[in-house]
């Protein structure tokens, strides 16, 4: 018999459906180096008195940074950023804050274990500093449902991974909801890898949004 020649369907197509995004800024290179000169010389004084990192530890700041001086040109990069992303998801009439900024410093073998930010609508988090085996942040599939069944894989990909590994160096800028879990692989550099976590969320939350949408 020759080749079935019926025609199986008119067209088909995949629909992306409720995507979790993560917004990536590359901060200018003139102004990349100028923040980073503050913000170390800043970090270097609040450290003055604690004791050098050993491998495997890490450090983190007060989480008011976003008061200090020297983070002045970040809070208004930050700034920027939030503002072209609740424009890009077509959010109105909100005004928002950072409700907390702090700094993190790894040493060899330090990492970050899985976690997410509570109570804030976007996170985020700039790099200060870092290095080749220190320049990568992981992100998971918040769809827990998802892992309940866990089939072989003949290529990783986009639409059937777990986890997105999204490379960063000096000055990315990254922005991404909340409920993102991301975590932080050991740092197998030398050198402390440094970088300045945020958060935002809706100024007046309580009394202009959280009515019940009925």
């Amino acid at each position: 018999m020759g080749k079935d020649s019926r025609r199986w369907s008119e067209a088909s197509e995949v629909i992306p459906m409720f995507p979790s995004l993560v917004w990536k800024t590359e901060i200018e290179s003139g102004l990349r180096d100028a923040m980073g000169a503050q913000i170390l010389a800043a970090l270097a004084d609040m450290r003055r008195d604690a004791p050098p990192l050993a491998p495997g530890q890490g450090w983190q700041s007060v989480q008011n940074l976003h008061e200090h001086e020297a983070m002045r040109e970040l809070v208004s990069c930050i700034d920027h950023c939030a503002t072209g992303v609740l424009r890009f998801l077509r959010i109105g009439a909100a005004d928002y804050e950072i409700t907390g900024c702090w700094a993190t410093v790894l040493a060899r073998g330090a990492s970050h274990k899985l976690h997410s930010h509570p109570n804030n609508f976007l996170s985020g988090v700039y790099y200060v500093r870092t290095c080749e085996g220190a320049d990568t942040i992981n992100f998971h599939d918040p769809r827990l449902q998802a892992s309940v069944i866990r089939p072989p894989v003949t290529e990783l990909t986009a639409e059937n991974t777990d986890q997105v590994v999204v490379r960063v160096r000096d000055g990315t800028l990254l922005l991404f909801p909340s409920y993102l879990e991301h975590s932080v692989d050991a740092n197998k550099s030398d050198n402390e890898r440094i970088s300045i976590s945020f958060n935002l969320m809706f100024t007046s939350f309580a009394q202009r949004l959280s009515k019940p949408l009925w």
